[in-house]
C-alpha cells in the first residue's frame, strides 16, 4: 500500500515522454526520406495550399491570418533568394564572384531549398488550424490587405532583383552543365544509312 502513489506519476510521465520520442523519431525517419523527392513534396504542399485555400473560401474568413501567412511566405521567400554571407555586410568573404575574371563559385542560400519547404508545409498546417478557432477571425475589409501585400511584395522583390544585379548572381539552377569531349576523327557525324 506504500508504493501505491510513489512510481505511478513518474511512470505515466516516462512513458509519455518514451511515446513522445518514439512519435518524433517516426517523423523524422519519414521527413528524411522524403528529402531527394522535392517534386513530390511541392506537390503535397501544393495540395496542402488548395485544401486552405478552400477552407477561407468556404468559411468566407480568417483574412488576417492568411495576410500574415502571405507575410511569413515573403520572408522567407528572400532568405531563399538571398546568398549565404551578403556581400554588402562582408565585402571580403568573396562568396560570390564580382567580376567576369573571377572563379565560378556556386551559389549558396541563406535558407535551404528543403529548409524553405518544410517552413512553408508547417506555416499552412497552422494556418489550417487555426481556422477552427473563431477567436482568429477579425473582421477587416480584405480587399485593402491584398493590396498592401502586392505594394510590399513588388517593392521587395524589386530590392532583391536589384541586390542580384548588382552583384551578378542568379540564384536558380537551371540545369546541370554537360561538356561534350571531342569526337573521334573516324566516326562521321551524320548516322550512317544501311
Amino acid at each position: 500500500m506504500e508504493d501505491i502513489g510513489g512510481d505511478g506519476p513518474s511512470t505515466a510521465t516516462a512513458a509519455l515522454n518514451q511515446r513522445r520520442h518514439e512519435a518524433w523519431k517516426l517523423f523524422q525517419y519519414y521527413l528524411d526520406k522524403s528529402t531527394p523527392h522535392s517534386l513530390y513534396r511541392w506537390i503535397a504542399t501544393f495540395a496542402l495550399v488548395s485544401i486552405y485555400a478552400l477552407r477561407c473560401y468556404y468559411v468566407q474568413g480568417f483574412y488576417i491570418v492568411t495576410y500574415g501567412l502571405a507575410i511569413y511566405i515573403l520572408n522567407l521567400l528572400i532568405g531563399f533568394l538571398s546568398p549565404l554571407v551578403d556581400p554588402e555586410l562582408e565585402p571580403s568573404d568573396g562568396l560570390l564572384p564580382t567580376k567576369g575574371s573571377d572563379e565560378f563559385k556556386p551559389f549558396i542560400r541563406r535558407l535551404p531549398e528543403f529548409k524553405f519547404w518544410y517552413a512553408i508545409t508547417k506555416a499552412f498546417c497552422v494556418a489550417f488550424v487555426m481556422t477552427f478557432f473563431s477567436m482568429f477571425d477579425v473582421p477587416v475589409f480584405w480587399p485593402i490587405l491584398l493590396c498592401y501585400w502586392l505594394v510590399l511584395f513588388v517593392l521587395t522583390m524589386k530590392r532583391q532583383i536589384m541586390h542580384m544585379m548588382k552583384y551578378k548572381y542568379l540564384p536558380f539552377n537551371i540545369g546541370k552543365q554537360t561538356y561534350k569531349g571531342k569526337r573521334p576523327a573516324g566516326r562521321a557525324s551524320s548516322p550512317r544509312a544501311d
